[in-house]
């Protein structure tokens, strides 16, 4: 009994050592409002500010916070003692972290785990309320994502050659640009925002969301067809700098702009119908606009490419008309009146065809 008694009082003693210590380490990093548990972890009812404090590792175990918790800008290469769970934003970004291990489960808001050395997401929180964060790494794969993310989801500038492990659901954008992707098998079904994978090495769009609510920006690539494409694109889609040859595969409907400029078109065959704003086709190798879309409405970019008609023009624009570089430039400088140019579009003007060219029509349009 004797003997139990002094283990109990050492114990006491060890304990109440170590609460003086989680006390002065608190009072030394400004953490106040915790409450010390059974296994000497902390809960904080807070903000956990250790930013910048030149940190080799977390100075304590910390079990749930309900504001945010920030670490960011240290030299740590572990997590461990980080939180289980996190009321706000977790900032771990700037530090020295090759695995997640030891990252919060939950997170009420985001997750900011850019410019580490991570060669992997193993570890990650399984679901994040607002976004996620993960550029500027080594990573090599998405296994271990999030699963659902409600905001943003950023995955860019990495070394991905796959994008197997995204999240199934992204409710806001969705960033995988700057990789090396040959490939889009993997992505999202479901894309909220916008989706950025240009500047990659892909050939194909296929395994690309069937939805993307705002832009698709596949641009900068390697693609040769748009086949795979989303079929409906809520706002702008933008496919120039590749080295495609046809538009087939192409969005049917595209709620704003359509940029395919800087291509190998010789032809606009799979052309979206319809486009509520801009299309720039400018910059490819076409000589007829058979294909176009019927209705643009704003401008209409052809200049730089070798038209020599004006056949399968849309039948109406809302802005401007720009063909200026091609062989049928010539005529179609010299007219400023819409109604004109509806004319002179009907009457299919050839500038490479003198016998078609009926100069007495001309003199009457221009």
């Amino acid at each position: 009994m004797l003997k139990l008694d002094k283990i109990m009082k050492f114990l006491k003693k060890f304990n109440k050592s170590i609460e003086e210590d989680i006390h002065s380490i608190c009072k030394r990093y400004g953490i106040r409002n915790y409450t010390i548990n059974n296994d000497n972890s902390i809960d904080v009812d807070g903000d956990v500010d250790l930013y910048n404090k030149k940190l080799t590792k977390l100075p304590l175990k910390f079990r749930n916070v309900t504001g945010s918790f920030d670490c960011h800008n240290n030299q740590l290469k572990s997590l461990e003692g980080g939180p289980i769970s996190v009321g706000r934003d977790f900032y771990c970004h700037n530090n020295q972290l090759t695995s997640l291990e030891g990252a919060p489960i939950s997170i009420g808001v985001s997750f900011y785990c850019t410019n580490n050395q991570l060669t992997s997401l193993e570890g990650a929180p399984i679901s994040i309320g607002v976004s996620f964060y993960c550029t500027n790494n080594q990573l090599t794969s998405l296994e271990g994502a999030p699963t659902s993310v409600g905001g943003n989801f950023y995955c860019n500038n990495n070394q991905l050659k796959t994008l197997e492990g995204a999240p199934t659901s992204v409710g806001g954008n969705f960033y995988c640009n700057y990789n090396q992707l040959k490939t889009l098998e993997g992505t999202p079904t479901s894309v909220g925002g916008n989706f950025y994978c240009n500047n990659n090495q892909l050939k194909t769009l296929e395994g690309t969301p069937t939805s993307v609510g705002g832009n698709f920006y596949c641009n900068n690539n390697q693609l040769k067809t748009l086949e795979g494409a989303p079929i409906s694109i809520g706002v702008s889609f933008y496919c120039h700098n590749n080295q495609l040859k046809t538009l087939e595969g192409a969005p049917t409907s595209v709620g704003r702009d359509f940029y395919c400029n800087n291509n190998q078109l010789k032809s606009l065959e799979g052309a979206p119908t319809s486009v509520g704003r801009d299309f720039y086709c400018n910059y490819n190798q076409l000589t007829s606009l058979e294909g176009a879309p019927t209705s643009v409405g704003r401008d209409f970019y052809c200049s730089n490419n070798q038209l020599t008609t004006l056949e399968g023009a849309p039948r109406s624009v809302g802005g401007h008309f720009s063909c200026y570089n091609n062989p049928i430039f010539k005529w179609w400088g010299k007219i400023n009146d819409k109604e004109k140019l509806e004319v002179f579009i009907d009457l299919g003007i050839d500038s490479d065809n003198p016998d078609w060219i009926n100069q007495e029509k001309i003199d009457y349009i221009i």
